[in-house]
């Protein structure tokens, strides 16, 4: 498939997440097989540019191409306004968000809120696809609810309006994250559309990828919580798809320079202050159903400075790895940003 310049065969792809995609986890989520990482989304309220929160989820510092800035809001002007300073700042695809069902942005007529008002929908695609010269993409669900599945309807608009690649979700805005994800709509959309489509919700598993590939027939996949303290799920899903066989799972040692690096690079990014607290539930996803997890994640969220936090998955992963003398390095590099 191809967005703009960019060409993929069946990608892999991070969804966008709040509070979890940001610039480390992106870098480090490429670096492991995903072919794309979409940013946390990023307000289009020009009041809020000039804030932390938002000039960090618009650092793309040291990240490779393509570069994917997600913005929110339900203004036509200021999506025009935030697509072209997101632009000029080097995002190489804008993604627009219309997925999201946190009631903060709703209520804000913004995320899955927009799929209530499909004229809004074209006017707002319309509009952020004509002011920039890079490609739009759109992440959207598969309407507002159960009883308003209008998924083909916005997937039509967005094609007739430019946008060069759709990614679903397969639940509605009223589903929030509970129950399944259904992949019917998303394949009707597929059937209904010539842009590529990412089929995105519960795929947890390469097993599970492979199913909804050809349940869809979508180009390619989405993976967002399962990716959460398990990086490696993207290759893991590509050796799977080329050779229906499993990659190992990494070992102790493996895991702790990952996730080493990981920690290090949020102490980079925010602060040790903000990055110790940010970090611990990234320690958390990693350690999940490990023996002794319970424990370390509750002496972990006590800890106040970088050094003991290193320190601490030194020691809990030096613990499952008899071997385990140094922190070694990954199978696939992840030094430096």
């Amino acid at each position: 498939m191809r967005v703009g310049r960019f060409e993929f065969d069946r990608p892999i792809v991070l969804a966008p997440m709040a509070g979890v995609t940001d610039r480390p986890f992106r870098i480090l989520c490429k670096r492991l097989g995903a072919d794309l990482a979409v940013s946390e989304m990023v307000t289009s309220n020009k009041a809020l540019y000039a804030t932390r929160k938002s000039l960090t989820r618009m650092n793309h510092e040291g990240e490779v191409s393509p570069k994917i800035i997600q913005i929110a809001g339900g203004d036509v002007a200021m999506m025009v306004e935030a697509a072209q300073m997101n632009a000029d700042l080097g995002a190489d695809i804008i993604d627009i968000n219309m997925g999201c069902p946190a009631k903060k942005v709703c209520n804000q007529a913004a995320g899955s809120a927009l799929l209530s008002n499909e004229s809004l929908v074209g006017e707002i695609l319309s509009a952020v696809v004509a002011s920039v010269d890079v490609p739009v993409t759109l992440k959207i669900r598969t309407g507002p609810s159960r009883d308003n599945i209008n998924g083909v309807t916005i997937a039509n608009i967005a094609s007739d309006s430019g946008v060069a690649m759709l990614s679903v979700h397969g639940r509605t805005r009223a589903d929030k994250f509970l129950g399944e994800a259904e992949y019917e709509t998303i394949a009707k959309i597929v059937q209904s559309v010539a842009i590529p489509v990412l089929a995105n919700g519960d795929i947890n598993t390469p097993e599970q990828a492979e199913q909804v590939l050809k349940v869809t027939g979508a180009a390619g996949v989405m993976i967002g919580r399962a990716a959460q303290g398990n990086p490696w799920i993207f290759q893991q899903i590509k050796h799977y798809l080329d050779t229906g066989t499993h990659l190992d799972e990494p070992g102790a040692d493996e895991k702790a320079s990952v996730l080493k690096w990981h920690l290090q690079n949020l102490y980079e990014l925010y602060g040790e202050y903000s990055g110790v607290r940010i970090a611990r539930k990234h320690i958390a996803w990693y350690c999940k159903g490990k023996k002794h997890a319970a424990e370390f994640r509750s002496n972990v969220y006590k800890l106040e400075n970088a050094r003991e936090q290193l320190d601490q998955v030194d020691a809990f992963f030096r613990q499952s790895n008899e071997s385990y003398d140094s922190i070694k390095p990954a199978r696939i590099a992840v030094g430096g940003v």
